[in-house]
């Protein structure tokens, strides 16, 4: 009997626990006790639709006693079983609406559905973020490079959050700014002078259109003076223009040679030819007595022409100068 008694006490609080969590009832005097109204009935088919009751009835307690009478239950249903957080949207709503910000329950859940969090968003509207950026390198008119940081104040745009850019392009578009700034100046020294211009013409260019964000303020936080970059670009171009000269002249020079033996080629080949038809002027001459059509007179003639030839191109030549 006393075994058959537990086993009774055993399925009752089995039973009991099971009702109770199917049909939470301190939950909905919770909610009946905030001015919430929800039936049991609600909460049961919460559960039969892997809905937590408590996540629900939480949020509608907190914007009931925030004064948004605009959430229903159904919207914070659907809004959960579409993959988004209630709690965060809730909590962005009750922020945003102490905060006097414009934001709507289907603004709210379009954000925190595209994957932002809506409630860090309200947070940075009231509260704006300071963004630094990385070293930014830049290098003005004059040559001189300089190396800039700079500090960008931003706050959420809840308007834009749904298919914005992020930091990432606000930051770039920052570096690009203080880029174009700084190479549109005539000599570092007036970068130097006047930091506050890089902020000015910056600003004036519209960084924040199509972000998430909207930029307050843009402050320059260091400048450092790096390298002498047009000094550096001219001496690798005189560099650069000397090794072009060096070429040149080296090609000139093997074609000069080139000529030069070639000459020399066709001088000997010439010289050869000399050589080949002096050593038939004997053979002709020799023919030529033979056939009776050279004489011993006119042999002798000819070695007076040669004579005399000789001797003029030996008078032509100028005559060297006796040395003091």
């Amino acid at each position: 009997m006393v075994a058959i008694g537990l086993l009774l006490a055993f399925g009752i609080i089995v039973i009991l626990a099971i009702f109770f969590y199917f049909v939470p009832f301190l939950l909905w005097i919770s909610a009946q006790v905030s001015g919430v109204r929800i039936s049991l009935i609600q909460l049961f088919l919460m559960r039969i639709r892997k809905v937590p009751p408590q996540v629900i009835v939480r949020g509608m307690i907190e914007a009931h006693k925030a004064g948004l009478k605009n959430i229903t239950r159904d919207e914070l249903e659907a809004h959960y079983l579409a993959g988004g957080h209630v709690e965060r949207v809730v909590h962005a709503l009750v922020s945003a609406s102490k905060a006097n910000i414009d934001l709507g329950f289907q603004m709210a859940t379009a954000i925190d559905l595209a994957g932002r969090d809506v409630f860090e968003a309200v947070q940075m509207s009231v509260n704006p973020k300071v963004i630094d950026t990385p070293p930014v390198t830049a290098v003005a008119k004059d040559g001189i490079q300089l190396i800039a940081k700079a500090r960008v104040t931003v706050r959420a745009n809840i308007r834009q959050l749904v298919g914005g850019a992020g930091e990432d392009t606000v930051l770039a578009r920052v570096g690009e700014g203080i880029v174009s700034s700084i190479g549109s100046s005539e000599s570092h020294k007036q970068v130097l002078e006047n930091p506050d211009s890089i902020s000015k013409l910056v600003l004036k260019k519209g960084l924040d259109s199509g972000t998430a964000f909207e930029i307050l303020s843009i402050d320059i936080a260091d400048i450092d003076i790096g390298k002498n970059i047009g000094a550096t670009l001219q001496m690798d171009q005189a560099q650069a223009d000397k090794n072009i000269a060096q070429a040149k002249a080296e090609e000139r020079r093997a074609m000069a040679i080139a000529l030069e033996q070639e000459m020399k080629a066709k001088a000997q080949e010439a010289r050869a030819k000399v050589i080949e038809a002096e050593a038939e002027v004997p053979k002709a001459m020799a023919e030529a007595f033979r056939s009776g059509n050279l004489g011993i007179m006119d042999y002798y003639r000819m070695k007076n022409v040669e004579a005399d030839t000789a001797m003029r191109e030996a008078i032509a030549k100028p005559t060297a100068k006796p040395e003091k």
